[in-house]
């Protein structure tokens, strides 16, 4: 007999062996959910930006059209210039005009970054391997901390 005064039970056993492993279950499940991203195309338009400041930006995560999960960030380099460059993989049926811009947003309490596409209104369309030019970097926030405690960098002459 066991120091609670509870006899065991190999059914017991069983059962609370089977509720452990459902929890775990569940929660890898869930770990799984949090980064991933709703876009699960392949093949796809590729597409490159290239921006000053990603923030926190990392591969696999979302790209999105009027908060429309339309693709996935899948690389993310150095240019030449040292300037973060970001390649996408975008739903292949996607018609962007070359004007489209693209920005790097947060979302949620969790505060994943994903890129935001603002297509433009051009005629003539972006093609597999293209470039967006019209970019705008993430804010980040120990940036603007800093620049507003030293006074720096706020337009102040």
């Amino acid at each position: 007999m066991g120091g609670w005064g509870v006899q065991s039970s190999p059914q017991r056993d069983l059962i609370v062996g089977a509720f452990v492993l459902a929890g775990i279950a569940a929660l890898a499940y869930l770990s799984m959910q949090v980064g991933a991203s709703n876009y699960m195309g392949a093949g796809g338009l590729i597409i490159t930006a290239d921006f000053d400041e990603i923030g926190k930006l990392t591969p696999r995560a979302a790209v999105k059209i009027s908060g429309v999960t339309v693709g996935r960030v899948i690389a993310i380099g150095l240019d030449e210039d040292m300037r973060a460059h970001v390649t996408m993989e975008l739903d292949a049926s996607l018609a962007l005009p070359i004007d489209t811009s693209a920005s790097i947003r947060t979302e949620g309490v969790l505060g994943n970054q994903y890129v935001s596409l603002e297509p433009g209104g051009d005629d003539q369309l972006l093609a597999s391997g293209d470039s967006i030019d019209f970019t705008e970097s993430a804010i980040v926030l120990e940036k603007l901390i800093g620049a507003f405690v030293t006074g720096s960098d706020l337009g102040e002459n």
